[in-house]
């Protein structure tokens, strides 16, 4: 009688179980694409992404050359993009951008696909070919879609922002020479970083590095061969100030360019400034 109970009650909890599990279980594993399309857009609007998600993966199939199609595809990946599934949405508006070319919803698919690819990638001290792929895109899209106000603002701002890290990178590989007291391949690599890019977002604190590391190989060397270097530290100095007369720099690098006037026997004024009270 007591193994009867117990099978009894094992057959209900499986039944509550099974009911519990559910509307939308059954619903998962239908083909009523009238009723999982309401559920999966009911479910979007209410920000339960991931099961939106599932819903309009299980109905794409079913959906497949009907006038659901696209919406379909799109809010799928929208499903996965809300969820922060960056990777697995950017496959779904790169496939979409594919298969519906004149969708109302393609510039948008293009645009969340960028979105994702910058969420993809990486800080600057890290591989920066996602950063200059994804630029790439980004620059494509604007001339594609030059009116499109709607994303424009989000696009210049990553753009800059990717733009930054290529520039920081380009920056602390010259500064790393620095810190490792590498004087002449410091300068050397600094002034490849301006060559390259003359507007490098990190600018003054290049030609900063640029005229310390001038300054240092000149101080480290034997004295046949300071004037010389010493020189190349003036030139240095003088195309700093002469760009960022305000910087944050120029206390310390006065300070340097007094001294090395005194050692080269000259007048030790710093530009701009009048003459030091004796």
């Amino acid at each position: 009688m007591r193994k009867l109970k117990y099978t009894v009650a094992a057959v209900l909890l499986l039944m509550a179980a099974f009911a519990c599990k559910s509307q939308y279980e059954l619903l998962l594993a239908s083909n009523d694409v009238d009723a999982k399309y309401q559920a999966a857009m009911e479910l979007y609007n209410n920000q339960k992404f991931t099961k939106a998600a599932q819903l309009f993966e299980s109905m794409a199939i079913l959906t497949s050359g009907t006038a659901r199609d696209d919406t379909v595809q799109f809010y799928w990946g929208m499903s996965n993009y809300r969820n922060k599934d960056f990777y697995t949405a950017e496959s779904n508006f790169a496939r979409f951008v594919q298969n519906f070319p004149r969708s109302p919803f393609t510039a948008d698919a293009e645009f969340y696909r960028l979105d994702c690819m910058y969420r993809a990638t990486y800080r600057w001290e890290l591989d920066q070919m996602p950063t200059r792929s994804c630029m790439a895109s980004i620059s494509e899209y604007m001339r594609e879609h030059p009116d499109d106000d709607a994303h424009l603002q989000a696009c210049q701002s990553m753009m800059a922002d990717l733009q930054d890290r290529l520039d920081r990178k380009d920056f602390e590989a010259g500064r790393q020479y620095y810190q490792m007291e590498d004087y002449p391949a410091a300068r050397v690599k600094l002034r490849n970083v301006l060559k390259t890019n003359a507007d490098n977002n990190y600018r003054e604190d290049v030609l900063y590095y640029t005229a310390m590391a001038s300054y240092h190989y000149a101080r480290l060397s034997v004295w046949q061969k300071q004037r010389e270097r010493y020189l190349v530290f003036v030139d240095d100095y003088l195309n700093f100030v002469g760009e960022y007369p305000e910087s944050h720099y120029r206390k310390e690098l006065d300070n340097l360019y007094r001294r090395v006037q005194k050692t080269l026997g000259r007048d030790g004024n710093a530009p701009d400034e009048a003459p030091v009270e004796k």
